[in-house]
């Protein structure tokens, strides 16, 4: 049946051509915006997914300029320590010449303190934006690593930096050692000598550890020929109400790892804090040794900095000298392990740097695939739109014209 007042071909094709200029719009605002989701109206699950990891990246953003921050600052620092480190074998050098007894010792001695001057120098220079991490004024510093994302919510991961104190500062005695048997002896250090014997009688050496009040990070060490044991103070031991005793149970420990061959070494409980170094009678002190074994004793206070004990060592005399050989030692060691420890922490931040880079662009990848437009589709898409519309136009151009035949059934 015809009808003039109801064209249903007309209508049907006035709907198609809705349809194609709807699809039409979308596939230019997708040529426009080179997105196929452009806004939440365009897929609300996938446009949300999107946002959340699109913070993600601006937040892994900020992650690379603190992980670029904190390994500048540390690089520094490293570059301090090894810097100490070369002048703390210069010192050393000059610390072996001393030994010598025919050598000006005060010109060695200048040569020492100059040179002590300058890791002052180097310490407090050994700063990034404001931040040293060599001289003692930090305890830890966190470097931003990561942003980690669950169910649960966004958590941050955290490096952490422990700081190295390589400041001399002042030296701080608490008259802590005596020895005997011609010991050089003095309010923080105690030396004296243990004949070698061969078939002869035994030979000892005392060291006594004074019962006073003890800090945490307090330590002595004990030189042993060219060996070194050393017992640091604990929270626990300071604590305790016999220090001394604990200290020299520990050293004790300490000293029998060295291995010195026919050293004896005897904890005196009767006496508070009291070590006694032997040899026995008639067996040979550590053979392979050319020249008696010097023994010297030395106390750091753990609160006047890492390098503290630098500031104590004087070769101008003979006894001073010995003493200074085996704490250059342990100075020594406190800066090669800063450099080693800043080193490895670096490196660490540099891998974190490099894994944050390629996270980053995993996530925009990603991204990308969710809500970049297909080109090539798109376009084919639009070709074949076009032809829809031009053919949706002949359709209801033809619709139109239906009624126009009824008119010859009139005439």
């Amino acid at each position: 049946m015809s009808s003039i007042l109801t064209n249903t071909s007309a209508m049907v094709a006035l709907q198609t051509m809705k349809g194609i200029t709807k699809n039409m719009n979308m596939t230019q605002a997708e040529i426009s915006t080179g997105k196929s989701v452009g806004s939440a109206r365009d897929n609300a699950a996938v446009w949300a997914i999107s946002k959340v990891m699109e913070s993600d990246v601006k937040g892994f953003k900020g992650i690379s300029d603190s992980l670029s921050l904190g390994s500048s600052t540390i690089a520094v620092a490293r570059q301090a320590s090894e810097t100490v480190t070369d002048l703390l074998t210069e010192i050393k050098g000059k610390v072996v010449a001393a030994q010598e007894s025919n050598v000006d010792r005060t010109k060695i001695q200048t040569d020492i303190v100059a040179l002590r001057d300058q890791i002052n120098s180097v310490v407090g220079a050994a700063q990034f934006n404001g931040l040293n991490l060599v001289d003692g004024s930090q305890t830890t510093v966190n470097v931003l690593s990561s942003l980690d994302r669950s169910s649960t919510g966004v958590t941050t991961s955290n490096i952490t930096v422990n700081a190295e104190n390589l400041s001399t500062g002042s030296y701080v005695a608490k008259a802590a050692l005596t020895g005997t048997v011609g010991a050089s002896t003095g309010a923080d250090t105690a030396g004296f000598t243990l004949a070698k014997t061969s078939g002869g009688g035994a030979t000892n050496g005392l060291v006594q550890i004074a019962a006073i009040t003890y800090d945490e990070g307090d330590s002595i060490s004990m030189t042993i020929g060219d060996k070194v044991a050393t017992y640091t103070v604990s929270a626990a031991d300071a604590a305790s109400s016999t220090p001394a005793d604990i200290i020299a149970v520990g050293l004790k420990g300490a000293i029998e790892k060295l291995g010195v061959t026919g050293l004896t070494v005897d904890y005196d409980s009767a006496n508070a804090g009291q070590l006694i170094l032997s040899t026995g009678a008639g067996t040979p002190l550590d053979p392979a040794a050319a020249k008696d074994l010097t023994v010297s004793a030395q106390f750091k206070n753990g609160g006047s900095g890492g390098l503290a004990a630098l500031s104590a060592i004087d070769v101008s005399t003979g006894a001073g000298a010995t003493a200074a050989l085996g704490n250059i030692e342990g100075l020594l060691k406190t800066s090669i392990d800063a450099a080693a420890s800043f080193g490895s922490v670096q490196k660490r931040i540099d891998i974190q740097t490099d894994f944050v880079g390629k996270l980053s662009d995993s996530l925009k990848a990603g991204i990308g695939s969710m809500v970049d437009a297909n080109m090539e589709e798109t376009s084919a898409r639009l070709q074949a739109l076009q032809v829809q519309q031009q053919l949706g136009i002949q359709a209801l151009s033809i619709a139109n014209q239906q009624p126009q035949s009824l008119l010859s059934l009139f005439r």
